[in-house]
């Protein structure tokens, strides 16, 4: 079949690998130049501890309490914007407890068939992408986290996911390189890391080299029977994958479909043969901050979930607020604020309850959807990229997706 993708995100290259693999004739059709997305600037976590979604209990309290800092972790700029009231009002209605309860068993599931894959994915020649499976600590600095931090513990082991309490002394050994400010950690042995400037870098490499066709700078303004109408002419397909991240809304709407979807904006600096390290993947509990060591010489911080119109200027407030995060649970590092050319910022598609869209259209047998993985498209990105190859070519279904339906709004 001739298969056009919509998104040269992870998703996107990750369903193209698979499809291509399969058989298929491949064409990657994207708005931008594909050097600078989400997959690139993100903390790289490959992550089933995180198998709590997005929309859970207290985030929506939490998010107006912070509204009014700056520089805080989660923020919603006020607007009369529709979509983004609509958005709202069934994030809100997500964010229950049974939500959670349901999303765990889906999120673990996608998110350990990910890590296998991406482990097959470093046996492949050419694909490099400095993997590294030492775990995940998320540190907490409050009593009240700590607490917590037990019932996340309890939670992780129910589902099978190894999760161990650290105190402060087993801590400051785990990461000898600095002082610590922090009561402990949660490790999760489990979660890995990855290099996302190369693992896309050398993923589209690989496809150009297999003979994946790549359309950049070339916008999807809409559907024809077979095929997509685009800024630069037609292009004709026997099926498509809308895999375009936080713009798969639009198009979604031009199929007839709807899915609530915004663009949670994040922010992260990098740097090369910095003073300050880290062991391990890190995560700053109360301060939402991810620290990821990557590539053996290089250190990224980032962090915030921003809900802003994609038009909105970068706010650099936000970053002073990730750095000093940083250096509250880490005295001995004052990281100066960057320059804003040395920030990378971007937008995670955000579905309102938390969890990704992927499925085929039942009005459009010849559409599939793979969108709205909010911060974990990088964690998600290979299974999703397998699910789509096999609901397209009529495989077994590596897991149960029903949750994540596409039409479920």
């Amino acid at each position: 079949m001739k298969i056009i993708i919509i998104g040269g995100g992870i998703i996107g290259l990750s369903s193209a690998l698979y499809l291509q693999a399969a058989g298929h004739n491949i064409t990657i059709v994207d708005r931008t130049d594909m050097l600078n997305g989400c997959s690139y600037g993100n903390a790289g976590y490959i992550c089933p501890s995180h198998f709590v979604p997005l929309a859970a209990p207290g985030i929506v309290w939490q998010g107006l309490k912070w509204m009014l800092n700056s520089k805080s972790p989660f923020y919603v700029k006020p607007s009369l914007n529709s979509a983004l009231v609509k958005w709202g009002l069934q994030f809100y209605k997500s964010a229950t407890q049974s939500h959670v309860e349901k999303s765990a068993v889906p999120l673990r599931d996608i998110a350990l068939l990910s890590k296998q894959l991406y482990e097959e994915w470093t046996k492949i020649p050419g694909l490099e992408f400095s993997y590294d499976p030492t775990g995940m600590l998320e540190l907490f600095q409050q009593e009240a986290s700590a607490h917590h931090a037990e019932h996340t513990i309890k939670a992780a082991k129910e589902l099978g996911i190894e999760a161990r309490l650290i105190d402060k002394a087993t801590l400051q050994q785990m990461e000898p390189d600095t002082e610590i400010n922090a009561l402990g950690a949660v490790y999760f042995p489990g979660d890995a890391q990855l290099y996302p400037n190369q693992l896309m870098t050398s993923l589209i490499a690989y496809l150009k080299s297999k003979g994946v066709q790549f359309e950049g700078n070339r916008e999807v303004t809409g559907f024809t029977k077979n095929g997509v109408i685009t800024s630069k002419g037609n292009l004709e397909a026997d099926h498509i994958v809308v895999a375009a991240g936080v713009w798969s809304g639009e198009l979604a709407k031009l199929l007839h479909l709807n899915i609530p979807m915004v663009g949670g904006r994040g922010y992260s600096v990098t740097y090369e043969d910095a003073p300050w390290k880290v062991r391990r993947s890190v995560i700053l509990s109360e301060a939402r901050v991810a620290i990821s060591p990557m590539n053996g010489n290089k250190i990224r911080f980032g962090g915030t979930m921003e809900i802003t119109p994609v038009n909105t200027p970068p706010r650099m407030e936000r970053v002073q607020g990730i750095l000093e995060s940083v250096k509250r649970y880490f005295p001995a590092y004052d990281i100066p604020l960057p320059t804003p050319d040395k920030v990378w910022h971007g937008y995670r598609p955000c579905s309102a309850d938390g969890l990704p869209h992927i499925g085929t259209l039942k009005n459009y047998p010849n559409v599939t959807v793979a969108t709205g993985h909010s911060m974990l498209g990088i964690s998600l990105g290979a299974a999703t990229g397998k699910l789509v190859s096999e609901i397209i070519t009529g495989d077994q279904l590596s897991m149960d997706i029903t949750p994540f339906k596409v039409d479920r709004f």
